[in-house]
């Protein structure tokens, strides 16, 4: 009799103990899986692969470096381009100075030479002139002969062509002492600035190239996949690795359509892994159409029911949570369990 007592007992104890390893009638739950942000890190220019720094499986931070490229091709662009620059820089010391003492002093000779030399012409058209004259009174006199006449007007021709060309060449000596009395115009400094300007400008590109040859990671993750090894030309946009920030993770949960109403945005839930492990999260996101239930996704209903995608971010800062992972998100009467 008591040993039947002591089995009756036992039979209570376990299913006691069944009915408590039960979730309370009112709690919600919906699977789902972990989602992360890939970021596929891509040469900004092409070359060949230097080093490598990561290994797959390490943590990044942001900043750090992931490879390098060869740059001597854009070492020997950059030297060229500082040379062109030193020589334009000159061109511009030049046109502020001006022209040199001694080039005006002697545009300043030229100018009294082709002065004297209009004087000569001058006196030798006056002096034209008066036998011009004096031949055709004798030739008026029947004195002369019409050849001494013609040979004068001639020559009075030859002094005024002469005249004409010293006036020519006092101008153009004027013109050139002015120029270089006066200095540069302001239009060809400004186009001598510009060519420093833009030769600043082609340095500028060289060395952002120079500088996009070490590829960074742009943020925070886990080294997923190494795609290049040293050695390897890569093209620009070229994927060299593959990080996942795995501290921003999420939960895409399918919950029934009977349960969504009770769900509601920023409320708390619990993710539950296979292993055991909860972390704290909250629903940032609920679908407003319903869709067929994912075929990665197990649910308590049939699989072709319709369901609400539903997001929910998590702290996994710990990184207990992985890409693909399934999971369970637990809420109760709005709290999370």
């Amino acid at each position: 009799m008591t040993r039947g007592r002591s089995v009756f007992a036992a039979c209570v104890v376990l299913i006691a103990g069944a009915c408590g390893g039960r979730g309370a009638p009112d709690a919600t739950r919906a699977s789902g899986y972990v989602e992360a942000t890939d970021v596929q890190i891509a040469a900004k220019v092409p070359g060949r692969v230097a080093t490598v720094a990561i290994v797959e499986g390490a943590r990044v931070a942001a900043g750090d470096v992931i490879a390098t490229l060869e740059t001597t091709d854009t070492d020997l662009a950059i030297a060229k381009v500082r040379a062109e620059r030193a020589q334009a820089e000159a061109q511009v010391r030049l046109l502020r100075a001006g022209a040199r003492p001694e080039e005006v002093q002697q545009a300043a000779a030229q100018v009294a030479a082709a002065k004297s030399d209009a004087s000569a012409a001058e006196a030798e058209l006056a002096a034209a002139r008066t036998d011009e004259v004096r031949f055709q009174q004798l030739v008026d006199r029947r004195a002369g002969t019409t050849k001494q006449r013609d040979d004068a007007a001639a020559r009075r021709e030859l002094a005024e062509a002469r005249v004409k060309g010293a006036a020519d060449r006092i101008a153009a000596a004027e013109a050139t002492l002015a120029r270089l009395r006066a200095g540069a115009r302001r239009e060809e400094l400004d186009a001598a600035e510009a060519r420093v300007r833009a030769i600043d400008a082609d340095l500028a590109t060289l060395g952002q190239r120079r500088a996009d040859a070490t590829i960074t990671a742009p943020s925070a993750g886990i080294v997923t996949s190494r795609l290049v090894e040293p050695g390897e030309l890569v093209a620009v946009g070229s994927p060299v690795a593959v990080i996942v920030d795995l501290d921003r993770a999420w939960v895409n949960a399918y919950v029934e359509e009977p349960l969504v109403p009770t769900i509601a945005l920023n409320q708390p839930v619990t993710v539950v892994a296979d292993d055991g492990h909860r972390l704290p999260g909250r629903v940032s996101f609920i679908a407003p159409r319903a869709e067929f239930t994912p075929r990665n996704v197990q649910t308590s209903a049939e699989r072709a029911k319709l369901v609400y995608r539903v997001k929910v971010t998590v702290d996994n800062r710990e990184g207990v949570l992985k890409s693909g992972m399934p999971v369970e998100v637990v809420l109760a009467n709005g709290k999370a369990e």
